[in-house]
């Protein structure tokens, strides 16, 4: 059913409503970027309150996304499709209609819990496309994570300069809802299902964890990271995270698999997924802020912020052209060898990046060679995971990936914002970062990548060699897992 159904649709078709509500989903990341300055007024509350309209995404983003990903294998990955994507419309309108922080906030989480869209998309190609076709597709699919940011950013941006704020989120209620339809009309369910009942106490305590772990990380600047609720959390998270992890390993259905997930190659894979999410985010964070400080500092190049969006948004189209290359690096010399290249352009680009502050064009660059390589390591890490786990695992275990990934991003976002705030200088009577904090973030970044190196060459080699075709039907119908023979 599911073979003919594809071919019906064609796979070209499958793998466009994939990708086009990969990118709407990723747009959610920068959709609120330009507009965050004015939050506090727009929405009447105090600077700290507001900032839970940044940080109730990405809790619900982390939250979601490996559960998202057991529903799909357990329950069919086009249902929890569909029902992600009604939860990011359903959250577009909730903000849409808002002038107040609560609203703001529930609309917000609805919106992060359509995260999980781009994972258990993945493994729908693996279900569905022809072997031939399936390493190309997840590529393109990766590769909207980034697009999806960096387009989104000048358009928001645009929005904001010349339009009322909500304008923002009816784009993103009406895109949501083309998808959707896109989704229902064209895609088909897939066949194949993981047995057992939801393990609904694991989806609870990983829940718990993940909050108690990651709201210190996006908020300990605001509270301190000495302060008892920072260190409370994070103490309370270890416990809760380790006495879930005994819980999972004890029962024969988990939400997350521990026995897969520590195998080598999905181990090694997540852990150098952190620090590539770790070293793509310090770009988005510094290099707009380093585009639009004031000429006054001796090193801002004073743009505005639809300016500065413009000049980053050239990234985004940089990750979806070298899409079909790190397909073919893959399918030549393995998804292990597209990571290695792609963490070591990451790398590359910072470091040039140290050199490269004192013009509009060098930022440009900098983040070209950054989002090539963020582009390239994206779209090896799914033919990684999908290399190791069987087939009914597909979309828990891009799940888990998905999330090392939201892990790093929010861990950088603390660590650079931190590195910001402590390497100022005077300007008037307003202390901004000063140019020497810009250029520490940038060899943090590098040094993120160097060791995202090391535990990507931690990741086995496969036992033969792949060719183009092998490597496609590795990925959509694996036997024995790699490594595992």
């Amino acid at each position: 059913m599911s073979a003919s159904s594809t071919r019906r649709r064609g796979p070209g078709a499958v793998t466009a409503v994939i990708a086009l509500s990969g990118v709407v989903v990723s747009l959610m990341q920068t959709l609120v970027v330009p507009v965050i300055p004015q939050l506090p007024r727009l929405l009447h509350a105090e600077p700290s309150d507001a900032s839970w309209v940044i940080t109730a995404t990405l809790l619900a983003a982390a939250v979601v996304t490996p559960i998202s990903g057991r529903l799909g294998d357990m329950y069919g990955k086009r249902r929890i499709l569909i029902a992600s994507l009604l939860a990011l419309v359903v959250g577009s309108v909730v903000c849409a209609l808002s002038d107040s922080l609560l609203p703001a906030i529930t609309g917000r989480v609805l919106q992060g819990l359509a995260t999980g869209v781009v994972p258990v998309g993945i493994s729908i190609l693996r279900d569905e496309l022809p072997a031939a076709r399936v390493g190309g597709a997840v590529s393109l699919v990766s590769a909207t994570l980034g697009v999806g940011g960096a387009v989104g950013l000048p358009v928001s941006a645009a929005i904001v300069q010349y339009a009322h704020w909500h304008v923002l989120f009816w784009l993103s209620a009406g895109l949501g809802l083309a998808c959707l339809v896109l989704v229902i009309a064209l895609l088909p369910e897939s066949p194949h299902r993981a047995p057992g009942r939801f393990d609904t106490p694991g989806a609870i305590g990983l829940a718990a964890g993940l909050v108690c772990l990651l709201l210190p990380v996006t908020k300990g600047g605001d509270w301190g990271w000495t302060s008892g609720s920072t260190i409370g959390l994070f103490a309370g998270g270890a416990v809760i995270l380790a006495l879930w992890a005994a819980y999972e390993m004890r029962i024969s259905r988990p939400l997350v698999d521990l026995r897969v997930t520590v195998r080598r190659p999905v181990l090694f894979t997540n852990l150098a997924s952190v620090l590539v999410g770790f070293a793509m985010y310090a770009m988005s964070l510094t290099l707009p802020q380093l585009l639009q400080s004031p000429e006054a500092t001796g090193y801002g190049l004073g743009q505005s912020t639809l300016a500065a969006g413009l000049a980053l948004a050239p990234g985004g189209l940089v990750m979806m052209a070298l899409s079909p290359v790190s397909a073919r690096v893959t399918a030549r010399h393995g998804a292990r060898t597209t990571l290695l290249i792609g963490v070591g352009v990451i790398g590359v680009g910072y470091g040039a990046g140290v050199l490269l502050m004192s013009q509009v064009w060098q930022i440009v660059l900098t983040s070209m060679v950054v989002s090539a390589g963020v582009g390239i390591a994206y779209a090896a890490m799914p033919a990684l995971i999908m290399d190791a786990v069987p087939v009914t695992e597909t979309a828990s275990a891009n799940g888990v990936n998905a999330l090392m990934r939201s892990i790093g991003t929010s861990t950088s976002s603390a660590v650079m914002a931190a590195i910001l705030a402590n390497t100022t200088m005077r300007l008037g009577p307003a202390e901004v970062p000063a140019a020497d904090g810009f250029r520490m973030t940038y060899v943090v970044a590098v040094l993120a990548a160097a060791v995202g190196l090391l535990l990507t060459l931690a990741v086995p080699r496969p036992h033969r060699p792949t060719t183009g075709q092998d490597a496609g039907t590795v990925m959509a119908h694996p036997g024995t897992p790699t490594g595992q023979h």
